[in-house]
């Protein structure tokens, strides 16, 4: 895949520029999310919290820090980031631990998936999916033939899996997925053998129909995939009220601001299914504009990863892009009922901090990485 990276792009003596196109993109689909944020939890948080803005200024605050970072990442030179693999990988680890630590970890609907910090809240799965990215370019571009042989790939196997076990120990079934296809972009990405893929593909598959048979409540989940109306009122009751809302937009929606999923009737409207909210207010033509623009931000990224004149730039453009993409349409298959229902955030669009602020700072990764080649529309 990386064969033409030692190729210069630009023509001599002309400065690479960035791919602007790329953060206007980021910039313009968080600012979208704001306002569907707003629209989705007006209801929910002037009820709860007497402020109806309360959730928006939360992510106008992430928004904005983001951006700062984003701006940073831009023009800091990717490659130092090789010197921080091994503190970055220590502390991701250690935050996915910290969960567990009475006083520390921050329980919700049964899961430990935050840390907190007085009034702030910290979601270390969210740095760990970097830190994977990381943790794969540096080692693979030190030595790519490492990719060939089943002991060459074993450490990222180590690191990945290791991750994963600790994110579904929270439990988090849908971030441990993302954390699972991530490795095996990163493998692939590489240069993984067919023949190394499917000794690993086979096991992993069995891992996870296993994962959902030892747990009640994720078999409860799958149950009403299949079958939603068994339990409208139970595991069924999300993704019906998500349907309805998608089935309410119709072509061209209901109108900005005017959902009526939102009072109430559709929990994490603000968060995990915000999509439907959005989906209800813009119809299925705005949707098709919507992922429009977040499949440009993808094709933008491996371009740039294609563009890259090393392999340490390419793998971490790929896994940044890759990963960006794989939530997406994991979130998209969710709130649509064509996989089991399970908590996922929307990139740069879902209310979270965490997310948003370690997304925008990947993305000035990738703006860094497109500043090896001129790009164009």
């Amino acid at each position: 895949m990386y064969g033409r990276l030692n190729k210069p792009v630009s023509p001599p003596g002309e400065k690479p520029s960035g791919d602007i196109a790329l953060i206007i993109a980021v910039i313009i689909l968080s600012i979208v999310g704001a306002v569907f944020i707003y629209s989705a939890s007006s209801y929910s948080a002037k009820a709860t919290y007497n402020d109806a803005f309360y959730f928006v200024k939360k992510q106008a605050i992430g928004i904005g820090v983001g951006i700062a970072v984003m701006l940073f990442m831009c023009f800091f030179d990717y490659r130092r980031l090789k010197k921080l693999t091994i503190p970055v990988s220590i502390i991701s680890f250690v935050l996915l631990m910290l969960v567990f630590v009475p006083g520390l970890g921050v329980e919700n609907y049964g899961a430990r998936r935050w840390i907190g910090l007085g009034g702030i809240t910290l979601q270390p799965s969210e740095i760990s999916k970097f830190a994977l990215i990381l943790f794969s370019a540096a080692y693979f571009s030190a030595h790519p033939e490492r990719a060939k042989t089943f002991a060459g790939i074993l450490p990222v196997l180590v690191f990945g899996i290791a991750t994963c076990l600790l994110i579904i120990a929270e439990p988090n079934m849908s971030i441990t997925v993302c954390v699972a296809l991530l490795m095996f972009t990163m493998l692939f990405g590489a240069g993984m053998r067919i023949k190394h893929a499917i000794m690993l593909v086979v096991p992993a598959v069995l891992a996870g129909v296993v994962l959902i048979l030892i747990e009640p409540y994720r078999l409860a989940r799958l149950t009403a995939f299949l079958n939603p109306w068994s339990s409208p009122k139970g595991e069924g009751y999300q993704l019906l009220q998500s349907l309805y809302a998608l089935g309410s937009g119709g072509w061209f929606g209901v109108g900005l601001f005017n959902s009526r999923q939102k009072y109430a009737f559709l929990p994490f409207a603000e968060s995990d299914f915000i999509l439907s909210v959005i989906g209800e207010e813009i119809g299925f033509v705005g949707l098709l504009a919507f992922f429009a623009l977040i499949g440009f931000i993808v094709y933008r990224g491996i371009r740039a990863a294609l563009r890259a004149r090393e392999i340490f730039g390419f793998l971490l453009a790929l896994g940044i892009s890759m990963i960006f993409g794989i939530q997406a349409i994991i979130n998209a298959l969710v709130v649509t009922g064509s996989i089991p229902p399970t908590g996922l955030p929307l990139p740069l669009v879902s209310s979270g901090n965490t997310a948003i602020i370690i997304f925008m700072a990947e993305m000035g990764i990738l703006y860094n990485i497109s500043k090896q080649g001129a790009f164009t529309f």
